[in-house]
């Protein structure tokens, strides 16, 4: 074997430190070169200019080369990966993220929808706690993670308090019922005082996020809800590497500047290879009791975000004082609401079309329904 073949077969050894995966199979390593005197020339990729990780390496690099018989000398030459090299890692890292996907409770089949935005106020947790109500008043049982560590409010949102116990070593969420349904949550707000501060930085509140969703008990749910904190920090990643299963709702309102962050929280999950499954435009516009309607923040942002995404818009909320106080009552507006009401009709989007519950029929199944009824029609 050439030295260089080698060389290039000794660095699939080398992990990247945050993904643990093979820098060869990650496609971060170039042109490999050994001399006859002695000396390697590699050519290693990095996604960022300024990589934290990059002296890290570097060094792992230059120990898998000297580990090689007639290497005396290491040259290493650094670059950056182009965006279409970027995008092959990442699908290369979330297919090795689910091959060692850890073991949770949460059935292989149900969907696990990150409701996100970019930056904060435009209603996220309300869209989440009013969705989870929405859905569990179709019979469904809908798991709610409150993922927002430092900003929980969904135990006060969804009127769930209570002590947390662990059964046989996982945390059992706390259940409410609405109408035939049932909501499980898991929140800091109920294991914490709501007024207390929690002063956790980086892996602290990784690890939180983490034993919310591998120490937990998952079991018999029809979707998982999570209400993310805004923007693309550790929580998000977290739960990137956590649940690759998992796809993105993105909340924002008219206004430009939501619309420029949510965009970027889009960009983030395709990064991370999540699906972005939709857009919910939230505030979308208030009419008052003469009948006259105001956009108070703009119009259209919505439309024009998801065209630009790519991705269907499938709501969009009005401005509601019910919805707030609501919230603040912990009697999400989706209980008084019509069933045409709009949190209903963001429900049934989700149910019939962008992420049907484990047993619905698939397309294959629809098709052969289809195909029966036409020839029962004909016959």
């Amino acid at each position: 074997m050439k030295p260089q073949d080698l060389l290039r077969d000794r660095l699939a050894r080398v992990l990247d430190p945050e993904l643990g995966v093979s820098i060869v199979e990650l496609g971060m390593v170039g042109a490999i070169d050994v001399d006859e005197s002695g000396r390697a020339r590699i050519e290693v990729s990095l996604t960022t200019v300024g990589c934290p990780l990059r002296a890290q390496i570097d060094r792992d690099v230059r120990e898998a080369a000297r580990s090689i018989e007639g290497v005396d000398s290491v040259e290493i030459v650094m670059g950056v990966l182009d965006a279409s090299a970027k995008a092959a890692l990442m699908r290369v890292a979330r297919q090795a993220a689910q091959r060692r996907a850890p073991a949770t409770t949460i059935p292989p089949q149900t969907p696990v929808l990150m409701i996100a935005s970019g930056k904060g106020g435009v209603g996220k947790s309300a869209v989440t706690a009013n969705l989870a109500a929405a859905l569990a008043q179709r019979g469904l049982r809908i798991g709610v993670l409150d993922a927002d560590i430092w900003g929980f409010s969904l135990s006060r949102v969804l009127g769930i308090r209570g002590d947390v116990e662990a059964r046989h070593g996982r945390m059992i969420p706390l259940e409410r019922t609405f109408g035939t349904g049932v909501v499980k949550l898991l929140s800091m707000g109920l294991l914490a005082e709501e007024d207390q501060a929690l002063l956790w930085r980086g892996l602290m509140v990784q690890k939180a996020v983490a034993q919310f969703i591998e120490d937990a008990d998952w079991s018999d749910i029809d979707y998982l809800l999570i209400d993310t904190p805004p923007g693309t920090g550790d929580i998000a990643m977290t739960l990137a590497r956590l649940l690759p299963q998992m796809g993105q709702i993105l909340v924002t309102t008219p206004a430009l500047a939501a619309q420029r962050v949510a965009q970027r929280a889009a960009d983030f999950a395709r990064k991370s290879n999540i699906r972005v499954l939709g857009l919910v435009e939230n505030m979308s516009g208030f009419t008052c009791s003469c009948g006259a309607h105001h956009d108070l923040f703009g119009a259209g942002g919505g439309d024009a975000l998801a065209a630009e995404l790519g991705v269907p818009l499938l709501a969009q909320i009005p401005l509601n004082t019910a919805i707030s106080i609501g919230s603040d009552e912990g009697e999400p507006a989706a209980l008084a609401e019509s069933p045409h009401g709009i949190f209903h009709q963001l429900a049934t989007v989700i149910v019939t079309d962008i992420a049907p519950p484990a047993g619905a029929a698939g397309c294959s199944a629809r098709m052969l329904d289809a195909l029966e009824r036409a020839v029962e029609a004909g016959g």
